[in-house]
């Protein structure tokens, strides 16, 4: 999640990286490798898709758009409506609906690319243990308390939130507890060296979360709460929130299925042409 300034969304193409948000670009994730899986993931390849095509809308319409379908803490604690002059859009009523659609806004190309990354890689098997539905509303309660979680930070801030990254982290608090010791497979930036590797998940998002904790400590310093950046308490919160729905609901869940299960391929396929594989 991003917080950018009205100023700044009207004025800047693109969010300037903090020495915060450098360190988070360290370790990239690129693909994982939890075992098996048991559903296709049509729910979390939808929010993908959804994601992107509301970035596209926010390319076509500019962004008086952007502004006003972001949540802004001060409209929130104070429930009013913000409306910048000369915009057409103004804020959805009751202003409490922007704690949703700003889950869909990303302030530039690369925001969107990382979150979508993450969503790729980490979501479809946290799909697969929670099931379509129960997914879909764990994702969104994971959203609501990102976004709780900032504005209790700072709840009269002006500021615009905006961003899927509070949900998503719930997500990487659930795969976490589900998958610890999958591999993820990782591009690494060591100075001016950069390698691949393979690194368990707790590791890769362990690491994630104490940078994201670390970083929003330093944010509350005089100063630089209403500074602009990376929303981290949002990031914090929506992973807290993953992690410890994860650890009740795995007392519930059943077992993941055996090693040697069948999975569904990367796409449905007609069960005549599974074994097909042209000449």
């Amino acid at each position: 999640m991003i917080l950018v300034s009205w100023q700044q969304a009207l004025y800047t193409p693109s969010t300037r990286l903090t020495r915060s948000q450098e360190r988070q670009a360290l370790v990239i994730p690129l693909s994982d490798n939890p075992g098996p899986r048991r559903r296709f993931p049509f729910v979390n390849y939808a929010l993908i898709i959804i994601n992107i095509a509301v970035f596209v809308a926010e390319v076509i319409n500019g962004q008086c758009f952007q502004f006003a379908f972001s949540t802004i803490p001060y409209a929130i604690t104070h429930n009013v409506d913000f409306a910048l002059k000369g915009c057409p859009y103004g804020q959805p009523q009751p202003v409490y609906i922007t704690l949703l659609t700003s889950m869909f806004l990303h302030a530039n190309l690369l925001h969107i690319a990382g979150n979508m990354l993450y969503l790729w890689i980490f979501g479809d098997n946290v799909e697969d243990r929670l099931g379509h539905i129960g997914y879909l509303i764990f994702y969104f309660f994971c959203g609501l308390v990102a976004s709780a979680a900032q504005i209790l930070v700072d709840p009269n801030s002006q500021l615009i939130n905006l961003g899927a990254s509070g949900a998503i982290a719930g997500v990487l608090g659930a795969y976490l507890v589900f998958y610890p010791g999958a591999k993820v497979r990782s591009l690494i930036f060591l100075g001016i060296f950069i390698t691949f590797t393979t690194l368990p998940a707790l590791v890769v998002i362990g690491l994630w979360f104490v940078l994201q904790l670390v970083s929003g400590l330093e944010s509350l310093n005089p100063g630089m709460v209403n500074s602009g950046g990376v929303a981290y308490f949002a990031h914090v919160g929506g992973f807290v929130a993953g992690l410890v729905i994860a650890l009740i609901l795995r007392l519930f869940l059943r077992p993941p299925a055996p090693a040697n299960a069948q999975t569904y391929p990367a796409w449905p396929q007609h069960p005549d042409y599974r074994n097909y594989r042209g000449s």
